[in-house]
């Protein structure tokens, strides 16, 4: 089964931890700290759109794409009674294009680390820069190479009243694979899912590097949801990056 067909509807029950307030605050305190003046966004690989919705509700102009038709039919029924509700789009991240460039580009929860091809981060990067207007800034967070890492062997279960999720993890050739085993609840009896998700361990230095080739020019790196750099053994940096003015532009 393709990844999050199964798992689109119980996903929200299974991340009701990630602090997405406080992950959209961080994200303004960077366009604050670095001077970005952002009315319009891309949530790059948006899933059920929570963060989306965050965003648009505090006043921005929000374009949510994901590949996965399942996590945008939730994302999509999610924020159908908000006024200022945002667009979704089927659209995977190297695959990108936009009708109008917008101010920021944003990726959250380790998204990008779930291109498993070097050259599809690269693409992306690419497509991103290319989905900004001159200025605009790209903001997204990765899994280290080091929380990979320890993840091998891991046995993992997620649970509720209605909800049974297993997932298994394993580390080979820089990819860090999670064997997720699905119970839901139908009426008396449960139904079983099986997916598999797949993460690739990119370094700090492939990550600049991707971005200058892209274009970008200003690149900070920092520890998580914080303004000082990574410490040794950080599990999730954030990036921030800013598509440079031209003189012809």
């Amino acid at each position: 089964m393709s990844e999050y067909e199964a798992l689109a509807a119980s996903y929200d029950r299974f991340t009701n931890d990630v602090p997405y307030e406080e992950v959209a605050d961080y994200l303004e305190l960077l366009f604050r700290t670095h001077g970005a003046r952002v009315q319009t966004v891309l949530d790059l690989a948006c899933g059920t759109g929570t963060l989306a919705g965050i965003l648009a509700e505090r006043g921005y102009q929000v374009t949510g794409t994901d590949r996965s038709v399942d996590m945008l039919t939730v994302a999509f029924a999610k924020t159908a009674e908000m006024k200022n509700r945002p667009f979704f789009v089927h659209q995977s991240m190297q695959k990108l294009k936009l009708p109008t460039q917008v101010d920021a580009v944003i990726c959250t929860l380790d998204s990008l680390n779930y291109l498993t091809d070097p050259e599809d981060c690269r693409k992306t990067i690419s497509r991103v820069y290319d989905a900004l207007v001159p200025g605009g800034v790209f903001v997204f967070d990765v899994n280290t190479p080091e929380k990979l890492m320890s993840l091998d062997g891991q046995v993992f279960l997620d649970e509720d009243e209605d909800q049974y999720c297993i997932w298994r993890a394993s580390f080979e050739d820089n990819i860090c694979y999670y064997g997720m085993d699905l119970f839901q609840r139908r009426g008396k009896l449960w139904q079983r899912s099986f997916e598999e998700h797949a993460e690739y361990a990119y370094t700090l230095e492939e990550l600049k590097q991707y971005l200058l080739s892209a274009g970008f020019g200003e690149i900070h790196v920092y520890a998580d949801r914080a303004l000082t750099a990574p410490r040794e053994g950080e599990q999730r940096v954030y990036f921030f990056a800013r598509k440079e003015k031209q003189f012809n532009e």
